[in-house]
């Protein structure tokens, strides 16, 4: 899969349609409480709509869905591993990346050769209440040390005046929800994420 440094999450597809068009590389569709025929909408339409903008598209979750829908990546945390079938993700050619936030969850998941793994927290969040304090710019490091040629995704508390650090310390990708999300301008926002990493695309 294509890994951008700037990584776009989106709760809805109406998100995705209105930001992607805007130059975005790499985005996660992160569908939550809707039913199963309104995942398999959703993941439809964002699969169609990034083929047209040359978008990489990531399923969070929903990797028999995405499966099924012929998506070309997913993005799983540590609870759906435990559900996943990762020899059918192979064999259908769809790459995943994975979740960690501790030592035994990035040997679990370096274990499994993903396309990526990703490390948060970085910074606090106001994205959702986790059991994991902020990891900070030393773990990315180690993080990077361990994954080796894997690369990092890194999440969690992110700006664009963050960038810089979180390149240096090894992160290949910075992944954004909030920053976006809760912009009275999402689009202007995005803007100038897209300009923001530029650097190191």
């Amino acid at each position: 899969m294509r890994l951008d440094p700037f990584y776009l999450i989106v709760g809805h597809v109406s998100e995705l349609e209105l930001l992607v068009p805007r130059g975005v590389r790499l985005v996660q569709l992160r569908l939550k409480g809707a039913g199963d025929r309104e995942i398999r909408r959703q993941i439809a339409r964002a699969r169609d709509l990034c083929a047209v903008h040359g978008a990489q598209l990531v399923v969070n979750d929903h990797w028999q869905a995405a499966m099924d829908l012929n998506c070309g990546a997913v993005h799983l945390g540590q609870e759906d591993m435990d559900e996943a079938d990762f020899a059918a993700l192979r064999r259908r050619g769809v790459a995943f990346g994975l979740s960690t936030h501790d030592e035994a969850e990035l040997d679990r998941a370096l274990a499994l050769d993903p396309a990526y793994v990703a490390l948060g927290p970085v910074w606090p969040t106001l994205l959702k209440k986790m059991k994991w304090g902020p990891q900070g710019l030393d773990r990315v490091r180690s993080w990077k040390r361990r994954a080796g040629s894997v690369p990092l995704v890194g999440i969690g508390g992110v700006t664009p005046e963050r960038l810089p650090e979180l390149f240096e310390a090894g992160a290949d990708s910075a992944a954004v929800v909030t920053d976006i999300a809760q912009a009275h301008d999402r689009e202007a926002r995005c803007d100038l994420w897209i300009e923001a990493t530029a650097p190191w695309r």
